[in-house]
């Protein structure tokens, strides 16, 4: 076995991943912004339209972390798609139906989803946000892809049930630490797999 039939495939395969998880277009233009604010602005009130704006405005074209606390109700309305005696978390699942293809392919996915173990042991100036159920966090590739799932007609639709499945709901925009970089992760996980293979085939020569 050559050495570029070991590093060859490796190369490219890191190379499809980063091409695929790497937003390649940069920070939103003043075009891109105009347009998500004319879509968006009919859905938010003045206040949620200053935040998105000035969300948009600073993008600075890299991935980032949304972190969701969650409080689901525990006897959601009855709505259409889900039917009566639904939960909060059948509400939720139609929502997600929608969400995670389009979150998959841009390169968006989960970091952590679990339930909570109790209420905050440490809260100040925030009364009623003691008690949460779910803590989830998700990574975006960018402000981009959150937008353009987010200005999709069907999100629209789909975003009533996961508000009809809520007490309460707080989403907090963060950034990704090198660190846990899942494209730093594979390199090192494929440069580990190509030394070892071709130290075998070093010793089988």
């Amino acid at each position: 076995m050559s050495i570029l039939k070991i590093w060859l495939p490796i190369s490219f395969l890191y190379l499809i991943f980063f091409l695929w998880y790497t937003n390649l277009s940069g920070p939103l233009s003043d075009e891109e912004i105009e347009f998500f604010v004319e879509t968006l602005s009919e859905r938010s009130d003045m206040e949620r339209k200053e935040i998105l704006l000035n969300f948009m405005k600073e993008d600075d074209g890299r991935d980032f972390y949304m972190i969701n606390l969650l409080d689901n109700k525990e006897s959601p309305i009855t709505m259409e798609a889900t039917g009566e005696g639904a939960t909060a978390m059948d509400l939720q699942a139609h929502y997600m139906e929608y969400m995670f293809p389009e979150m998959l392919k841009r390169a968006t996915h989960p970091i952590f989803f679990e339930n909570v173990l109790g209420s905050a042991l440490d809260i100040l100036a925030a009364p009623g946000m003691e008690n949460w159920e779910i803590v989830a966090i998700f990574r975006y590739r960018s402000r981009r892809d959150l937008l353009e799932i987010g200005a999709n007609p069907i999100f629209f639709e789909r975003h009533d049930y996961k508000i009809e499945g809520l007490d309460k709901t707080i989403a907090i925009p963060v950034e990704t630490p090198f660190i846990f970089d899942v494209r730093t992760q594979l390199f090192i996980i494929l440069l580990a797999i190509g030394l070892i293979i071709d130290r075998i085939r070093l010793k089988n020569k």
